[in-house]
């Protein structure tokens, strides 16, 4: 069973920053992209940042500069947020088993979610 597990979210200052972690069990290895996306009140989902098997990543115009996204050995993926603004608000999700334009239909595993909320 493939399980991603968000963690990290808060609510922050805008400039402030955050660290998402999300864990990934049940996928054999770490030969498949992940990716974070985010989803505001009443708007779609977007794609944040991507990360490929190879290290290569991809990310919105509107966090390049700000967030790296990052994946280590034993298949958790990061999202580190810096200088966050009131537009960053909304609920972060983690996915799996996509490609690195971030089409939210492409992902195979999604996790739950994690609340980030940045106010001015």
């Amino acid at each position: 069973q493939v399980q991603l597990v968000e963690s990290g979210g808060d609510s922050v200052q805008a400039g402030g920053s955050l660290r998402l972690s999300c864990a990934v069990t049940g996928l054999s290895d770490g030969a498949y992209c992940m990716a974070w996306f985010r989803q505001a009140p009443g708007k779609e989902r977007e794609g944040v940042a991507a990360i490929d098997s190879d290290g290569s990543t991809n990310y919105a115009d509107s966090v390049q500069g700000r967030f790296t996204i990052s994946r280590d050995s034993n298949k958790s993926v990061y999202l580190r947020m810096n200088s966050l603004k009131p537009e960053d608000t909304g609920m972060y999700y983690c996915a799996a088993e996509g490609t690195p334009k971030m089409v939210a239909a492409d992902f195979g595993y999604w996790g739950q979610g994690t609340q980030v909320t940045v106010s001015s």
